[in-house]
């Protein structure tokens, strides 16, 4: 097989199609770019997403709108109308707008707060007093909201005029979800194009015409990206035949991996699945002639008129801590916009801020949620990474972007990887921002989530799905709403925020189930230990546990043959459960004000149209699960960790006393001890430091008996407290 990959001449063009994030890029394209970097191979990457948006929302692009609105005048609703006769005060503001939400023109946020300088339409009728949110100081996070607000009515004017597709992170998602067939997708791309593709393929010639690629990869992670992907293929084929278009990610790993439907290929010539590397690296030598087509790995192929998938399972996949850093070199970081589209501070972190995205581990640790697509690679096969290759990366990332927040964008982060990673944080002296998705298991204790919060989380997300022990039980979740609870306690304490996905209409979920799982939800929330949270309605896929074994759930599946393009979403009956879709708007309003720190009080009832049953869950019932946790069971094989500052040791004049100076942030702490003694902590103190290999306490506890005593009475002492809230940790 030909190895010389820095001889290869062949050009790739990374593009990520709209619509993903306004944020911050999606990870796929920097993953891919820095995986060839690491082969000697240059390419190119580009955010479409943003480039289109931010050419749509400027000056010039409405311009462009309202002149096509103009002509439409007669079928407006009343919103749009409103919108029209403010297009002046529009045109106006959109270029200060846009640029205050890239955070270049900060200073505008004090005319956006004093309610005149935005033109305002529907999305503003519901607005509330906001210092609840953002209090008498909040101005710029209020302003980024109002901002917020004022693009989302835009939005509804395209969505209503332009494009009936367009959506700021869903563009024509309608079209591809559960798409068994192909037919609607491709008469719509046989339609017209409207303002929001005309803009994308003007985007899109100035990139090939800059960059002059040899091929043109599509990473379409989400339902949302595809449409956008096919009308980029669809403009190439036409103006650059003999460029060689390809197309992976997300939605393609899941939805096409039975794909038969050959008319695709009009508009791409190759999809690979699963991860990208292996396959890449072979399509790229197949496209510079070194390999042949039957060579290629996990890629679907049109031959003679009809879909074939070639395999290739000889070639290994590529082993994560080989797979490089991901490059973000050429995309325009500092042009993405923070958003809040709701002004609740766990929740915003999805739409504001630039992150990294990095990953901590492939697949996931667990991989038995029966709801999950645990039989798919990106699930199936665990394969974790060591903190220093993790540190590595992260600081080769700061310096090509200049950004220290990151979003690891796990499937669930590995505790004991998490663990290490905090460690390693703070050996190297790394001061990060980051946040990412867990399991609610009981490993994650006090302690580890204030190690955790040392080295920089401020978030955790998690599946709380159901809510339900038994439901929770049938899922294989491996956790139960006491230990949710608890573990969200720990986080919460400890200063990070969580944010739970929730659950419902799970197969032979009742009536009753779905209302206590809500007033499970409704306890967390008042109690304080859950922040954040949204409602998604089980949807039963081809890969999962149920959807390979529906009648182990009693669940029936009316059409169960497979369609010609897209398989995953199954449509199912629940014979045995409830009217599931009853539950869902009362379920997202009740959660809505819940994240608001209201409504606790409102009877579950008066969330819902239809009659719905009292709950059977006992008012405190999460408030006495928080208040029964047991004590930490120390172990010898615990380990021990100090994260504080070493101590400084100033003996007293009769040399039979010493102080020890706690230095932290905001004071000093003196903790007087016989001198013998004192010396005994600090040099304990300095042996399990961060900077140390972890040890266990098995090891501290002989070196402790051997001079004072019992051990276990040095823990039960106010020296041992004092310890711990300085900084002394068991993990």
């Amino acid at each position: 097989m030909y190895q010389n990959f820095s001889a290869l001449t062949h050009q790739v063009l990374f593009i990520t199609p709209p619509f993903t994030q306004l944020n911050t890029p999606y990870p796929a394209t920097a993953y891919l770019k820095g995986y060839l970097k690491t082969l000697g191979l240059n390419s190119n990457q580009a955010d479409l997403g943003i480039e289109v948006i931010l050419t749509l929302f400027s000056q010039k692009g409405l311009g462009r709108v309202f002149e096509f609105v103009e002509k439409h005048q007669d079928s407006l609703s009343e919103n749009s109308s409103r919108i029209f006769r403010l297009r002046k005060k529009y045109l106006q503001t959109i270029n200060q707008v846009i640029a205050f939400l890239q955070d270049k023109d900060p200073m505008l946020a004090y005319r956006i707060v004093e309610g005149d300088f935005l033109p305002q339409a529907r999305r503003f009728e519901d607005l509330e007093d906001l210092d609840w949110a953002f209090g008498s100081l909040g101005s710029r996070d209020k302003a980024r909201y109002l901002a917020t607000l004022y693009l989302e009515d835009l939005g509804d004017l395209i969505q209503e005029t332009i494009d009936p597709y367009f959506g700021f992170s869903r563009y024509a998602e309608r079209l591809a979800i559960s798409a068994k067939s192909f037919d609607e997708l491709f008469e719509a791309l046989q339609g017209p194009p409207s303002l929001v593709t005309e803009l994308m393929w003007e985007i899109l010639e100035e990139k090939i015409q800059q960059l002059n690629p040899d091929s043109v990869a599509f990473s379409v992670p989400f339902p949302g990206n595809l449409f956008g992907a096919l009308r980029c293929g669809q403009y190439l084929k036409k103006h650059y035949p003999h460029l060689k278009l390809w197309m992976g990610g997300g939605y393609p790993n899941t939805e096409l991996r039975s794909l038969r439907d050959p008319r695709i290929f009009d508009f791409v010539d190759f999809i690979t699945l699963d991860d990208g590397e292996a396959p890449v690296r072979l399509l790229l030598q197949h496209l510079s002639g070194e390999l042949p087509v039957e060579k290629l790995k996990r890629t679907f192929v049109r031959e003679n008129g009809v879909v074939r998938f070639i395999i290739n399972s000889e070639v290994k996949d590529v082993a994560q801590r080989e797979v490089g850093t991901p490059d973000y070199s050429d995309l325009k970081l500092h042009d993405y916009l923070s958003v809040i589209e709701v002004p609740n501070p766990m929740h915003r972190l999805w739409s504001d801020g630039r992150w990294n995205k990095l990953t901590l581990a492939h697949g996931c640790y667990w991989g038995k949620c029966t709801f999950c697509d645990i039989s798919l690679d990106y699930i199936q096969r665990y394969e974790p990474i060591s903190a220093n290759i993790l540190c590595d990366r992260i600081e080769e990332i700061i310096a090509q972007t200049g950004q220290t927040g990151f979003h690891f964008v796990d499937e669930a982060a590995p505790p004991a990887l998490m663990r290490d990673l905090a460690i390693e944080l703070l050996r190297r002296g790394l001061s990060i921002v980051w946040w990412t998705n867990i399991r609610f298991e009981s490993s994650f204790s006090a302690d580890l989530c204030r190690l955790l919060r040392a080295s920089g989380c401020i978030a955790v997300s998690g599946g709380l799905e159901v809510a339900s022990d038994r439901l929770l039980k049938l899922i294989k979740k491996g956790v139960t709403v006491s230990q949710v609870a608890q573990v969200c306690n720990h986080f919460t304490q400890s200063g990070i925020m969580v944010h739970a996905y929730l659950m419902y209409g799970f197969p032979t979920q009742t009536d009753q189930e779905t209302i206590d799982s809500l007033e499970m939800v409704r306890q967390l929330f008042e109690s304080g230990v859950l922040q954040s949270g949204f409602w998604h309605r089980f949807a039963l896929t081809a890969h999962s546990p149920v959807g390979l074994n529906p009648e182990n759930f009693l669940v029936k599946i009316p059409h169960p043959e497979l369609g010609t393009f897209a398989n995953n979403e199954l449509e199912h009956e629940d014979p045995t459960g409830a009217d599931h879709d009853r539950f869902g708007e009362g379920l997202r309003k009740s959660l809505f004000n819940y994240m608001h720190g209201v409504g606790f009080e409102i009877p579950l009832g008066k969330w819902f149209d239809s009659k719905v049953p009292n709950t059977s869950i006992s008012k405190n019932y999460i408030s006495r699960e928080l208040q029964l946790e047991k004590d930490f069971q120390l172990k010898d094989q615990t380990r021990i960790l100090w994260i504080g500052e070493s101590p400084d040791l100033i003996v007293s004049e009769d040399e039979d006393t010493c102080d020890l100076i706690f230095s932290v942030k905001n004071e000093d702490l003196a903790l007087e001890l016989p001198l013998e003694f004192g010396r005994w902590v600090k040099e304990f103190l300095d042996q399990v430091s961060y900077q140390n290999p972890l040890l266990q306490v098995r090891q501290i506890k002989q070196s402790y008996s051997d001079l004072f005593g019992d051990f276990e009475e040095l823990m039960e002492s106010e020296v041992w407290d004092i310890l711990c809230e300085q900084g002394l940790l068991l993990i």
